[in-house]
């Protein structure tokens, strides 16, 4: 696999040869409720226990209208009540709203991803977004949530540290949750993660099935050890989340990956055509980490262009190019392992004083 640790391909073929019940079976007991980890004291006393340091970083593009509250209740339940976090910082990707200056106000970090390592270049999408915020955070335990959650709760934070804390065999947790649909004025309990149900769970189901055990396979919070994510390559774009699965996968197996129930989360409907090209997007990962354990590549066979139904001018067909592009893991980039062998000196100066 291009980018990707050596023995990526084997260790993902040896997963493959588990049956389904002992998939199953294994997944199981990597399978957690926020409601475990409410003992706010116990994960402090946890992660000091261990010397960790945590970091929560939050994307963001054009959220003003969430950020602000998302920020006041992580930072006070989660660092000022609760010394669980050590930094929460703001990687935004160009917002043309007030969302970098609400956070700032707040007094919290905020990058735009474009200045984090110049040197490579500034791609788009929240993937982008995340991979260049390995460079910036400083946690052994790197945590991301999306920043449009109007129902914000601390679990959503606690939820997937506690796993990680908790449990050494987790390398990478993701959540699952209901995900509500609104209607109009309507709530319906069931319906929203339309992309979920109808593309990245059948293709997971279909190709590995090693993951269709995975609730919510494109969740925006999930978290991980930094050992594990700056070994992984990251795709920019919406297809991020379903490429960081299949490559934990296969680098690292089955028993590192985890998922913690966090109740329900609102979602901000999207109209279909967002939701068609993030499809696309999901796909083209499927099929290119597919490509790459097939006896040939399928990068060559694949379009990148998609046509959309548009009603601007009567009914046409619009083409939008949609390429999904792959950031290398970060751990090879030279800038990245300076930064990080100095944090590790300044800490191990600080605990020998």
């Amino acid at each position: 696999m291009k980018g990707a640790p050596p023995g990526l391909l084997r260790e993902g073929r040896q997963s493959r040869e588990m049956s389904p019940r002992a998939i199953d079976g294994r997944f199981a007991a990597n399978t957690f409720d926020a409601r475990e980890f409410d003992d706010l004291d116990g994960l402090v006393a946890l992660k000091r226990a261990g010397g960790t340091t945590i970091s929560l970083g939050l994307p963001a593009l054009n959220e003003e209208a969430t950020i602000g509250r998302e920020i006041e209740i992580l930072r006070r339940t989660l660092m000022q009540d609760a010394p669980l976090l050590d930094e929460i910082a703001v990687i935004d990707s160009g917002s043309e709203d007030g969302t970098a200056d609400v956070a700032r106000r707040l007094g919290v970090p905020t990058y735009h991803h474009a200045e984090i390592l110049p040197e490579h270049g500034a791609g788009s999408g929240k993937g982008e977004a995340l991979w260049k915020s390995l460079h910036v955070l400083h946690g052994d335990l790197i945590v991301w949530v999306d920043t449009d959650i109007p129902d914000i709760h601390p679990r959503f934070v606690y939820g997937l540290l506690g796993a990680l804390l908790r449990e050494p065999r987790i390398g990478y947790i993701m959540a699952d949750y209901r995900r509500p649909l609104k209607v109009g004025q309507e709530r319906c309990e069931t319906g929203g993660g339309r992309v979920t149900e109808l593309t990245a769970r059948p293709l997971l189901n279909l190709l590995f099935p090693e993951l269709s055990a995975l609730i919510q396979p494109l969740a925006g919070e999930y978290a991980g050890r930094r050992e594990v994510l700056e070994r992984l390559p990251f795709f920019t774009g919406y297809g991020v989340e379903i490429g960081l699965l299949i490559d934990v996968l296969a680098a690292f197996g089955l028993d590192r990956i985890g998922q913690v129930n966090l109740g329900s989360r609102a979602h901000r409907n999207r109209d279909l055509t967002s939701l068609s090209m993030m499809a696309f997007s999901i796909v083209q990962v499927v099929m290119r980490r597919l490509g790459q354990r097939a006896p040939a590549p399928l990068d060559d066979l694949m379009n990148t262009t998609m046509k959309l139904v548009s009603l601007k001018d009567g009914l046409s067909l619009e083409v939008r190019e949609m390429r999904e592009r792959e950031r290398p893991p970060i751990a090879t980039i030279a800038a990245y392992r300076q930064r990080r062998a100095l944090i590790a000196a300044a800490r191990t100066a600080a605990g020998a004083r």
